[in-house]
């Protein structure tokens, strides 16, 4: 199963210096994105924790 979590924990989630503003990185396709704004239970499948820590954490 997808890891899930709030696009501002993401690691493609970054910031635009030319229109002072946050937006996801990932190219998706229209039908994604479509689902992903309207379908509240939809696991988005580019999830990525940008978490750098999260490993080092388990090892502990």
């Amino acid at each position: 199963m997808a890891e899930t979590g709030s696009c501002d924990s993401c690691a493609y989630y970054g910031y635009d210096e030319d229109d002072e503003a946050y937006y996801c990185m990932v190219d998706m396709d229209e039908d994604e994105l479509g689902r992903l704004l309207t379908d509240r239970r939809y696991q988005c499948p580019y999830y990525r924790s940008d978490d750098e820590y999260k490993i080092v954490r388990r090892q502990m």
